[in-house]
């Protein structure tokens, strides 16, 4: 299996044919040295356009909140992300790290988690609401609808520094990524997840805040992007290779991956998307039964 998938590796495309470099802007000041990767600048993008997009979204009669509060939304929502994501992959993904704290702070050694930075997200908003005594699960809704873009450029950026690649496969789009083990062609699952977890998600959300009556259902749209998301990520992930240091022995919690992800046959990612699966369906559930008489934040109409 092994030599057919290297035989076909000279019949596909190879990612370095590609000429993507992961720095976008090198700075070379005499001995000062300092590169801007796209990875970077996705997380702004995603940011941006998302505040830009939240912007639109509460200019709508009935809005949980006015333009002066998104600053210090984004703000909140800022903190959740770094934080969170990054607290989440060393507990979810590299939990050796507590046995040497500093390299927590180190946050291009390893990376960040998406249900990390969710968990801080949503603590942030729910902070955020009680200082701004406003509510928190409808500001979420809104939040929930702007996240896509951030997923999109995030994907994006993993593809443009060819990691988090996929299985070994034989498709006719399958590339050769750099550093991959056995130099075999792969699903590019970086791409599928853009597609799935940015643009479908997206544009999921969209119908169901300006074609329905969801954004009047407290916790609709937060139960959509978290339904939408588990689903998306769970799929591709039987496309994606696993974390490998969840399969080395040397690692201190190996035994408990063993039980849980080797056995199982199920990856971490796709375990951390079950709950969300599930609070989605809830959410979605019982949005009906939160609706209630919106009096507007923003604008001059209230909703019945």
């Amino acid at each position: 299996m092994i030599l057919s998938l290297v035989a076909a590796a000279d019949r596909h495309l190879r990612f370095t044919d590609l000429g993507i470099d992961p720095v976008a802007i090198p700075i070379r000041l005499g001995s000062f040295a300092f590169d801007i990767k796209w990875y970077s600048i996705a997380y702004i993008a995603g940011i941006l356009v998302g505040y830009w997009y939240l912007l639109k979204l509460i200019a709508q009669p009935g809005a949980p909140m006015a333009r002066r509060h998104a600053d210090d939304l984004v703000f909140y929502a800022t903190i959740g992300i770094i934080a969170g994501g990054r607290l989440g992959y060393v507990i979810f993904y590299a939990p050796d790290m507590f046995l040497a704290p500093l390299k927590i702070l180190r946050l291009w050694d390893g990376g960040m988690s998406f249900h990390g930075g969710a968990i801080g997200t949503s603590i942030g908003i729910i902070l955020f609401a009680r200082a701004h005594k406003l509510d928190w699960l409808r500001v979420h809704d809104y939040l929930s609808c702007c996240v896509p873009f951030g997923l999109f450029f995030g994907r994006i950026a993993n593809f443009v520094n060819g990691e988090l690649w996929g299985k070994p496969t034989q498709v006719a789009w399958a590339i050769v990524f750099p550093r991959t083990p056995a130099d075999v062609p792969r699903h590019p699952s970086q791409l599928y997840e853009a597609g799935l977890e940015g643009i479908v998600l997206f544009a999921l959300l969209w119908w169901a805040f300006w074609r329905t009556k969801a954004r009047y259902q407290p916790g609709r749209l937060t139960g959509l992007f978290m339904g939408g998301y588990g689903v998306a990520r769970f799929i591709v992930e039987f496309y994606r290779e696993p974390d490998a240091q969840f399969y080395d022995p040397n690692n201190t919690f190996y035994g408990l991956y063993d039980v849980l992800l080797v056995k199982s046959g199920v990856h971490m990612g796709q375990w951390l998307c079950v709950p969300m699966i599930l609070g989605g369906a809830y959410l979605i559930a019982t949005a009906k039964g939160r609706r209630q008489r919106v009096e507007s934040i923003a604008g001059q109409q209230s909703v019945a």
